[in-house]
């Protein structure tokens, strides 16, 4: 076991992986980082699996056969992703059973088109849910206007979700509230509390969003400071009454995930916003080369998330306005994910005419 990843779990944080492949689980990799770095989670999202597709022929045989079956675009791929998600699933299982549902997830993402449709996403979730047919197994909807009713009513219907796109504090805060409101209706209702739910906080685009406009001195710092501003409503979230009587209940805390936390500055740590944000009672899902990297660092300590405010205002006196940019990061990760979902329907259709043409 590595002494670093481990050590972040004697911390209090999880560490779940941001990749999925078809070779990561034939191989035996995925496997070796669950026994030997740590790893008790993993995430996925559409960029992910089109690099996978477009990059190997790993799913080549996979798409010939669901093509003679009659599928195509978006159905191939739920098809493919669930395929793949199913099998992370079963190989985190154990760690699910044994940590009773703390850790031990994968997460599939609805359709980032639907990001603005309520029903639609709701819906999608559902079926997808359902399909899985593993307990394990988030379904990630969008923290927009319109994901908010969605997150409260599949948490409602006893889906698992996983909230993504948040950029801020008050983003977390609505998301919580979407998954608390979801609880307490279950609770009211007679139904079972225990719904998992983990809110994903994006932060490297933070400061790749300010890196004109920041100050040398602020540099490479605003992402930090945002997540640990949410982590400070986070804690303060799960003190409260409110969470406290659905914990009385039978419920479950809803998470605080750190995602985007690969260094996208080359002048950086390979590891800043692990090591920054090694708090307690979080989640960090991290790709695989900011994972490699952590595997040859030495351990460090827990983070301090104090002095936000200081900092934020510091921001402020810059000429940044957070708030502004939050809106700004939600506007174009919304957009972003459209168009690696349009990327990767365009990427099977092409796989797929060429694997028709290779079979006359």
């Amino acid at each position: 076991m590595n002494a670093t990843t481990e050590n972040l779990h004697n911390i209090g944080q999880s560490l779940w992986l941001d990749n999925i492949t078809r070779s990561l689980l034939t191989s035996g990799t995925l496997q070796s980082y669950i026994q030997d770095l740590s790893i008790t989670g993993l995430t996925s999202n559409p960029t992910i699996f089109d690099h996978a597709i477009q990059n190997s022929n790993d799913y080549d045989d996979f798409i010939g056969q669901e093509l003679e079956k009659g599928k195509s675009g978006e159905g191939l791929f739920f098809e493919l992703a669930l395929a793949d998600l199913t099998q992370a699933a079963d190989l985190f299982r154990p760690i699910y059973d044994r940590t009773n549902g703390v850790d031990g997830w994968v997460s599939l993402e609805v359709s980032p088109l639907l990001a603005h449709n309520t029903a639609a996403t709701l819906a999608a979730a559902k079926d997808l849910h359902n399909r899985a047919a593993r307990p394990n197994l988030f379904i990630k909807i969008p923290g927009t206007r319109e994901g908010l009713p969605a997150i409260e009513e599949a948490i409602f219907a006893g889906v698992p979700v996983n909230v993504t796109l948040l950029f801020s504090g008050e983003q977390y805060i609505a998301a919580a509230e979407a998954y608390l409101r979801g609880i307490e209706r279950r609770i009211a209702a007679g139904l079972n509390p225990d719904v998992g739910s983990v809110a994903s906080l994006f932060v490297s685009r933070w400061d790749v969003a300010v890196a004109e406009k920041a100050p040398q001195s602020l540099r490479n710092q605003l992402g930090i400071t945002i997540a640990r501003d949410a982590y400070t409503r986070y804690r303060t979230l799960l003190d409260s009454p409110r969470s406290q009587r659905i914990l009385n209940a039978g419920a479950r805390s809803q998470r605080l995930l750190w995602a985007s936390t690969g260094t996208k500055d080359p002048k950086a740590s390979s590891i800043l916003y692990v090591e920054a944000l090694a708090l307690p009672f979080t989640i960090n899902t991290m790709p695989e080369a900011t994972l490699k990297a952590l595997a040859t660092h030495a351990a460090f300590g827990e983070s301090i998330a104090e002095g936000t405010d200081k900092k934020l205002a510091e921001f402020a006196k810059a000429g940044i306005d957070t708030s502004a940019v939050a809106d700004q990061l939600l506007k174009e990760g919304v957009a972003s994910f459209a168009k690696s979902w349009n990327d990767l329907l365009a990427c099977i259709a092409l796989k797929s005419e060429s694997l028709k043409a290779a079979a006359v």
